[in-house]
């Protein structure tokens, strides 16, 4: 098990939880498919982390967050001594002689500072003046530099004859990307440690505060109360960097107003004011491009390009960030654990998944999706400010991506039900029922089936007469043709008027007003009947012209019968898992039938339709009816009142 995922699991354990717990325990079923989602993504994602996929994004929105904090000015305890082009124009020599070296660092000691900083290599004698170097570097306020150096180049050694506890090394370390976030305070060549040249500036002005430092139990340096905790290789949005020596993240101060700055030219022409050395850090270095001792850092990227920052700005500002923590009370990183972090990554990821779940509306969604986004953002950026540094990027993924992955097995569980919906009710729907059915589907579906329920529907039930005369006349082609073309009028009628063709039988249908959305008041059972019978006049109105049309192309005429029954029937699934249909059954499916038999020679028109008392009492006086009186329908004892529709009823 990797070290990540150990963690977390250590402090599941000791919390009583456990992976099992997560997965196989999970207390709502309803919410199973959710959980494995939010499990696979969340664990996808940490795995990725793990191996510094994200560690680069990481990175970006902690240079993002360095450049939205405010610019609290110059630090007051530093002065800057920059050597520009101009000044190097003005010597008309470089590197600079050590006269003219020697001279800056006496100019500046007669005013006093606390401590002076020589961000130049000077291992090496540039004469004239090399004697005069020697001796300003002699002052104990004086703090030189040497190099570390690598495989690739060897290192420098400090001006010679010069106490190692006033040396100090300026390497610094960069990011695989390039870019400097953190400050290397102690380093080892061989075994010697070696302190970098911010420390040697900073405790220098402890020691003259009379500020007492001392290693902890975890050797770590504590300065006053302030104890500055060793960079992890995973802290923050870290994972896989070289945490070797003792590093801290080297919070920035500002992109260039880290403190006050002068140019060697005003030292030496004796131009700075005294109250802007005395007691405080000078800082001498090079910030003319040639000298080439620049880098990039979290303020670099611009619109106008990559803007560098010269090496004694970032020396001033890993000194700046040190007197702050101890002086201030502030400028040092602070991160979680990794299992907090983990734990941090998952949530966000369960909000993700609770979001796509619950809300329905793409907008909603979004809205939600897009505020849960800014709130993470909010608070991250929010801790940031108080130096906390905690994964923005991976718990932004969670929440999208779950909510992602959750939005698309919902679309294909809808897609799924939506063809089982239409398996069962085929496509003879009108788009009213259709959309109304879809809106009620998590109701209406329970494991791909529709539950049967007893509802008051209103039948219809159409026959040809003599169809199978006509089939034994004609060739099946020519009949199956001619079939589909009355069948399709009846499914257009059908459909405008809002009901559902359960099936064709043959030469005839059945279709139901009033399914599979149930309608319960007095009222919606009215409109159903009243539909069902406009449609069967509908129908009786193409007929004639459906058969003049036929009678044209040679083919048979025809006419046809309707009954009509509204009552109560169960409808639902009928079938298996290999075959499945929505099923009508009930009584009044068998009096619709009844009806549109009975009495066969009483036919007096191309198409009768006739209706059961059921029917006729939610038809509000709307249609004009014939009274056939009380008929004995075969199979049935009791006598059923029937009436025969001869129109709609003009207003």
């Amino acid at each position: 098990m990797p070290k990540f995922l150990h963690q977390f699991h250590h402090q599941l354990k000791e919390r009583g939880w456990s992976w099992k717990n997560l997965t196989h325990s999970f207390p709502f079923p309803d919410l199973q498919p959710l959980a494995i989602i939010w499990i696979v993504v969340t664990g996808t994602l940490l795995g990725v982390r793990h191996l510094g996929g994200l560690q680069p994004l990481e990175l970006n929105t902690f240079d993002l967050m360095v450049k939205l904090r405010p610019d609290p000015g110059p630090d007051p305890r530093l002065l800057i001594v920059t050597i520009t082009e101009q000044d190097i124009n003005t010597i008309e020599k470089w590197p600079i002689s050590d006269r003219t070296l020697a001279k800056a660092i006496s100019e500046i000691a007669r005013l006093e500072p606390t401590a002076i900083g020589i961000d130049i290599i000077r291992n090496i004698p540039y004469e004239p003046g090399n004697a005069e170097l020697v001796t300003q570097l002699k002052n104990p306020k004086v703090i030189p530099i040497t190099l570390i150096g690598n495989s690739k180049q060897d290192p420098a050694p400090p001006p010679p004859n010069i106490p190692e506890e006033r040396v100090g090394f300026n390497d610094l370390v960069v990011d695989p990307d390039g870019i400097l976030r953190r400050n290397l305070m102690f380093a080892k060549n061989g075994k010697t440690t070696l302190t970098s040249f911010s420390m040697r500036l900073a405790f220098a002005y402890f020691n003259s505060k009379k500020i007492d430092s001392k290693l902890t139990e975890k050797e770590e340096i504590q300065a006053d109360k302030i104890v500055f905790s060793k960079l992890r290789s995973d802290s923050g949005g870290y994972q896989n960097i070289d945490a070797q020596g003792y590093q801290i993240m080297l919070n920035y101060r500002s992109p260039e107003n880290i403190a006050k700055t002068v140019t060697l030219t005003e030292v030496l022409e004796r131009k700075v004011d005294r109250q802007w050395v005395k007691g405080k850090i000078v800082l001498i270095g090079v910030t003319a491009l040639t000298a080439k001792d620049f880098f990039l850092t979290p303020y670099s990227a611009t619109a106008n390009g990559n803007r560098p920052m010269s090496g004694v700005s970032i020396h001033a500002t890993a000194t700046s960030q040190i007197l702050s923590a101890v002086l201030d009370g502030k400028g040092l990183f602070w991160y979680w654990d990794e299992w907090q972090e983990i734990l941090w990554i998952a949530v966000w990821g369960a909000v993700g998944g609770c979001l796509a779940w619950r809300l329905e509306k793409s907008l909603s969604l979004m809205g939600s999706a897009i505020a849960a986004c800014g709130s993470l953002f909010g608070f991250t950026f929010f801790l940031f400010m108080q130096q906390g540094w905690i994964p923005l990027i991976s718990p932004t993924l969670a929440l999208l991506i779950t909510a992602g992955v959750a939005v698309t097995y919902k679309y294909e569980q809808s897609r799924q039900q939506q063809g089982i919906v239409m398996k069962l009710l085929g496509q003879q729907t009108s788009p009213a029922i259709a959309n109304a059915l879809w809106k009620e589907r998590v109701h209406l579906l329970e494991s791909g089936l529709l539950p049967g329920q007893k509802v008051t529907a209103t039948i219809v039930l159409t026959d040809l007469q003599g169809f199978s005369t006509i089939s034994e006349k004609l060739p099946p082609e020519v009949v199956m043709s001619w079939l589909n073309e009355y069948l399709s009028a009846m499914a257009q009628e059908v459909q405008a008027h809002q009901g559902v063709i359960n099936k064709f039988t043959g030469d005839g249908m059945l279709a139901v007003f009033g399914v599979p959305i149930p309608r319960t008041t007095p009222e919606e059972i009215a409109e159903d009947a009243r539909l069902a019978v406009s449609c069967a006049l509908a129908i009786s109105s193409r007929l004639p012209q459906m058969n003049q049309n036929w009678l044209d192309r040679g083919l048979p005429v025809v006419n046809m019968r309707v009954g009509i029954f509204t009552g109560p029937v169960m409808v639902g699934s009928l079938g298996g898992s290999t075959r499945l249909e929505y099923g009508v059954i009930g009584d009044s499916v068998n009096i619709a039938s009844r009806l549109e038999s009975c009495e066969k020679d009483r036919q007096e028109d191309t198409c009768r339709i006739l209706i059961a008392e059921e029917t006729f009492l939610h038809l509000a006086d709307k249609f004009e009816v014939e009274s056939w009186g009380a008929l004995h329908l075969r199979g049935r004892e009791q006598k059923v009142n029937v009436y025969r529709i001869l129109g709609s009823k003009k207003k």
